[in-house]
């Protein structure tokens, strides 16, 4: 338990508020900072940065995921830890530190890391395979919706892993000192590649999902014509090179480290989504 507020840099997100709900269960007082939040948050607006920071202490932090909001992140946390913040808990992303063009975004997420480490914070650092939920909302859901996941990952597999595990490895993070200066990588407790996410969704939502496979660079332009900003669209092409290139094909016992018990599985997940009409038409 602690008596101080804790900021939830991303409140709103997939990871955010899990944490938040998670920490206000416990008595924690948290204060969510979002461009729609009452103390009013924005990346790309630095005079909205020290207000949210002023009084706090702790803080969890889900960044931007493309480079140049990376980027802003690193002067965000100089400029909190100036203004007094002490502790700090990471989003971070198990790709972390891939070298190559491709690995851009996974390279500047290392930078984002070393700046943590850096900052004379206390700090952990929570690297997870891509998320669960990023079939029920936000990346792939309105594939999902039409039936197929027009992807660019190849034939690569990832180990899904539920936000709601990431969430409670950040709140023990949080509140217990004993994670200060520790790195985990979470993942779920198996791979599973896009025919096979595709299997599992088809089964738990009982209608056909299929995979289809893209080209990075025929992604991208759908994103695009779909109304996407080509910077996104370009950021989540590179986000899922480390699945095409077949470098997450691994299994990480973060969640057994911290939480002692094993990560929620991937189809468990799929068929407790589908009854609450997440992919209802």
């Amino acid at each position: 338990m602690t008596n101080t507020t804790i900021l939830i840099l991303g409140g709103k997100g997939k990871t955010g508020r899990h944490v938040t709900e998670r920490l206000q269960a416990r008595g924690v007082q948290t204060r969510l900072a979002s461009r729609s939040s009452a103390r009013r948050f924005d990346w790309y607006d630095e005079d909205t940065w020290e207000p949210v920071t002023t009084g706090i202490d702790t803080a969890y932090m889900a960044p931007p995921v493309d480079p140049p909001g990376m980027m802003r992140a690193e002067r965000f946390i100089r400029q909190a830890a100036a203004n007094g913040l002490r502790r700090l808990v990471l989003l971070s992303g198990r790709g972390v530190g891939s070298p190559g063009r491709e690995f851009e975004v996974y390279e500047k997420g290392l930078e984002l890391e070393n700046a943590v480490k850096d900052s004379g914070l206390d700090w952990t650092i929570v690297r997870p395979a891509w998320f669960m939920q990023n079939f029920s909302e936000d990346f792939f859901y309105d594939s999902v919706m039409a039936g197929e996941l027009r992807v660019s990952a190849g034939d690569g597999a990832e180990p899904w892993i539920d936000t709601e595990d990431i969430a409670e490895v950040m709140v023990a993070a949080l509140l217990d000192p004993k994670h200060i200066g520790e790195t985990y990588s979470l993942s779920g407790p198996r791979t599973l590649t896009m025919t096979e996410v595709a299997s599992e969704l088809t089964a738990a939502i009982g209608r056909p999902i299929r995979y289809v496979e893209l080209e990075p660079e025929e992604h991208v332009a759908e994103l695009v014509g779909y109304g996407a900003p080509r910077e996104v669209a370009e950021s989540l092409r590179d986000l899922l090179a480390v699945i095409r290139n077949h470098r997450s094909e691994y299994l990480s016992d973060g969640v057994r480290q911290v939480l002692g018990r094993e990560p929620r599985d991937f189809a468990d997940w799929a068929r407790r989504t589908a009854r609450t009409g997440a992919w209802s038409a």
